[in-house]
């Protein structure tokens, strides 16, 4: 089985060809073959059409007893695609083409008809100019006066069309090359307007973006500024609508006033001081009124009382560093009241 695949296969020394037997085949044996329909043609028996193209599985056979110039001519058997009738058609190499035999009919092909047509008048005409030759000056003669008459017809169509035209070709250059410049230049006005609109939006956007950022930067100044400020700045703050062009030093004297309004002059002592009443001790509602000298006594007391819980309040005042600090009607108050407290005790 090796040996089928090499170039070169062995040949023994005593190897005889003639001894060889030949395989007779008969001549008109038939081969399956695939071929297509090479002209439209209509089967006889069921009028169905079979186009040019149409693939087919044929029997190819050898036509016997005929040949054209030395080379065979092949028979093909087909069915039909419908009613499964036999078609056959041949080879023609002497037209190049193929003839119709049995089953169908070709359809018709104007074309060929008049190349037949043309090929058969010109056989008849050389036939002719062959045994006569005063036929063959005739027609030269003919062929050339038929020629001057078509470059005469030819020459007078061109010269009408010119007349009509009118063409100025100069003319069409320049207006094409007008154009082509009058586009040129919108192009550029296009393209200079689309770059001018693409860096005004890069611009609002670079503006916007800038006021973005001095929006927020304000904001959290703002924020700090209302983080560090007292409780009670809220109470100094001027809400009046004045003119842009105050002075800051009114401004600070609206504060200043406004504080005092709402709580009091810094280190004043009339303004508290009249409101200030001090209390009575317990026992001296409750003595009669005839006892004098004990009531004076009394009152020796209280003043008395009175300097102890002086030192008293200024440990009171130390206890609350705010108040002695801000030292305000509303601290000597609290200072007061925590010493008649300790006293009643």
């Amino acid at each position: 089985m090796s040996e089928r695949k090499v170039l070169n296969k062995y040949y023994p020394p005593d190897f005889d060809p003639s001894k060889i037997p030949k395989l007779k085949l008969p001549k008109d044996r038939q081969y399956v073959v695939r071929l297509m329909a090479p002209f439209n043609m209509r089967c006889k028996t069921c009028g169905e059409y079979i186009y040019k193209g149409k693939k087919f599985n044929a029997r190819k056979e050898t036509v016997q007893n005929e040949l054209y110039l030395g080379l065979p001519i092949f028979r093909f058997y087909i069915k039909c695609t419908r009613c499964l009738a036999e078609i056959t058609f041949k080879t023609d190499p002497e037209n190049t083409d193929y003839a119709m035999e049995h089953g169908a009919t070709r359809n018709f092909q104007a074309e060929k008809l008049i190349e037949e047509e043309e090929k058969k008048i010109q056989q008849e005409r050389e036939e002719e100019e062959l045994n006569n030759p005063m036929k063959v000056l005739e027609n030269r003669t003919r062929d050339s006066k038929l020629e001057m008459e078509v470059l005469e017809n030819l020459q007078e169509l061109k010269e009408l069309n010119q007349r009509q035209a009118q063409v100025d070709f100069e003319g069409m250059l320049d207006k094409y090359k007008e154009m082509e410049r009058r586009q040129r230049k919108r192009e550029q006005e296009e393209d200079e307007r689309e770059t001018k609109e693409m860096l005004e939006r890069a611009l609002v956007k670079r503006l916007r973006d800038s006021d973005s950022e001095e929006e927020t930067e304000d904001a959290k100044d703002q924020s700090r500024k209302h983080v560090a400020d007292n409780p009670t700045d809220i109470l100094t703050t001027d809400r009046s609508t004045g003119p842009q062009g105050s002075s800051s030093v009114g401004v600070k004297k609206q504060k200043v006033e406004s504080w005092e309004r709402s709580v009091g002059g810094l280190g004043v002592k009339g303004a508290l001081g009249s409101l200030v009443v001090r209390k009575k001790p317990a026992d001296s509602a409750y003595k009669p009124a005839g006892d004098a000298p004990r009531q004076a006594a009394d009152t020796q007391t209280d003043h008395s009382g009175a300097g102890a819980a002086q030192p008293e309040s200024s440990k009171a005042s130390r206890g609350q560093p705010f108040a002695s600090q801000n030292g305000s009607s509303l601290s000597l108050l609290g200072a007061y009241t925590d010493s008649d407290s300790s006293n009643s005790d």
